[in-house]
């Protein structure tokens, strides 16, 4: 009888991977492992340094743990490993994450494709749910999730009464402070595996077999379960209890705050979702940590992270090319070389240069700031999704292509959000600490010193006004462009600009 090998891909690299889960459905103990390094993957896209070192060094980390069971690949393609690894022998691989690679497993002679892993609810449940909605929206989610794995609740009822505790944790950041103060988070420890995935980029690069882009190193996020389980657990012991009130807050010099910096690990597979909510309710009940905090938390992974995956694959692929606001223009060249020295604006400058150095920031920087700028020039929002997944190390398919279509860029028009999020430099300035030394004033429309988001913000309403000033939730911000006495003049201003840096 021939031995089914089970194909492990570089994002499914936890224990739930390996081992026969609550649907009988899994690779046994003794089961043997391929895992394939694909030169070509890091061809396609220009990926950032630290994202590329991440991903290698997590393969490769699990390769060690897994020993003479694993035989592991380094090929041009996923194909030719495949082939390298098993010839012809039967191959078992769970679902994997984007549209491309089921493409691919199910286009491959006897690879049988077990449900996917990670995630807190099957396809055909959601679809199930989905189907019977008027609109989709992710708090109606939330809350059918909550009750289904009985997740902070108490009875029949969302713990504290409440479901969703959003308007406590929108706290404006401490004033006169540099950083918010919270316990460091858990930072990894590089070893002989790194300097090798580091050896062989530095090697592939001046071969001029992949370019990247950003800064590669230190190693800043976990590359094993041991690793992130430290990072889990000094979290949920140390910082996630001030987590909540400053989720959405921003400081020049403290780009972590109290988040939990999870994602990356969630997203490689070392992690489990269920460990990770289950885990901040434990601390809840335990008088840990405060009710707001947690659930901000909880609706971080049960709620968004969920309601991402799931919409990915619902919507189906031709929501990729989704662009109701018939943006077009190119990303320009800094913004793709993540050159925050060329920026003047202090809030662009200081989110790209986070990215810059890390392949990281949080979600408020990555709306309200980048996604915001890129839809404010009228980007293509294909273009400007590409640039998240490969800039960012926790991007992959799944995430960046909902939450940059459908919430950051408004291209679905709709179907997942129910309104554009943009801003003028007001909100910036009354959430972060980000304008006072800024050289543009975030009052300012017209002039040397007009904020490039706010002006950006009253040109972006203008141009889609005729699609806007219907929408409840921002026409009245759009009726306010009939006020504006400056209006020409931010016009031309705008039309001036162009794509340089602001």
């Amino acid at each position: 009888m021939t031995t089914r090998t089970h194909w492990l891909f570089g994002d499914q690299l936890g224990p739930a991977f390996l081992g026969a889960g609550d649907d009988g459905e899994g690779p046994s103990r003794e089961t043997p492992v391929v895992m394939i390094e694909s030169r070509a993957v890091f061809r396609r896209r220009r990926f950032h340094r630290a994202k590329a070192h991440l991903i290698l060094s997590a393969m490769r980390h699990r390769a060690a743990e897994l020993g003479d069971r694993v035989t592991y690949v380094r090929a041009d393609t996923y194909r030719e490993g495949l082939r390298k690894a098993v010839g012809r022998d039967p191959v078992t691989v769970h679902h994997p994450t984007s549209r491309a690679a089921l493409a691919l497993v199910t286009s491959l002679d006897r690879v049988t494709v077990l449900p996917p892993r990670g995630f807190l609810l099957g396809h055909d449940d959601f679809r199930a749910w989905a189907d019977g909605q008027r609109g989709l929206r992710m708090e109606a989610f939330y809350r059918h999730l909550r009750r289904d794995h009985d997740l902070l609740m108490d009875g029949g009822s969302p713990a504290g009464g409440t479901w969703n505790l959003d308007h406590e944790n929108r706290e404006q950041p401490p004033r006169g402070r540099a950083t918010l103060g919270a316990p460091a988070p858990y930072r990894p420890r590089e070893d002989d595996i790194d300097e090798e995935v580091r050896h062989d980029l530095d090697r592939w690069e001046r071969a001029g077999d992949v370019s990247f882009v950003g800064r590669d190193g230190p190693r800043r996020f976990p590359a094993s379960r041991r690793e992130a389980r430290a990072a889990l657990k000094r979290f949920l012991g140390e910082r996630l209890a001030g987590f909540g009130a400053y989720e959405d807050a921003m400081l020049a010099d403290d780009g972590v705050m109290s988040h939990s910096l999870l994602s990356s690990s969630l997203n490689l597979g070392l992690l489990d979702p269920v460990e990770c909510v289950e885990g901040a309710e434990t601390a809840w009940r335990a008088g840990d940590a405060p009710l707001n905090s947690v659930e901000g938390f909880v609706r971080q992974i049960a709620g968004w992270r969920e309601y991402v995956w799931q919409l990915y694959w619902y919507f189906g692929e031709d929501y990729r090319s989704s662009n109701a606001l018939g943006h077009t223009a190119a990303l320009p060249d800094w913004w793709n070389d993540l050159d925050a020295d060329a920026v003047s604006a202090r809030c662009l400058a200081t989110v790209l240069r986070q990215v810059r150095d890390t392949g990281w920031t949080h979600h408020i920087p990555r709306l309200m700031v980048l996604g915001s700028h890129a839809l404010q020039r009228g980007w293509d929002p294909a273009a400007v999704t590409d640039w998240f997944h490969r800039c960012f190390v926790d991007g992959y398919d799944w995430v960046m292509l909902p939450n940059v279509v459908g919430m950051s860029q408004y291209a679905d028009g709709g179907r997942m959000t129910t309104k554009p999020y943009t801003s003028g430099g007001a909100y910036i300035d009354r959430m972060s600490d980000l304008c006072g030394p800024c050289r543009y004033r975030p009052d300012r429309r017209v002039g040397e010193d007009a904020c490039p988001f706010t002006a950006g913000y009253w040109n972006f309403l203008h141009r889609h006004r005729g699609t806007l000033e219907h929408n409840a939730r921002i026409s009245r911000a759009v009726h306010g462009l009939d006020r504006l006495k400056d209006l020409s003049a931010l016009l031309d201003q705008e039309r001036e600009r162009g794509e340089g840096p602001p």
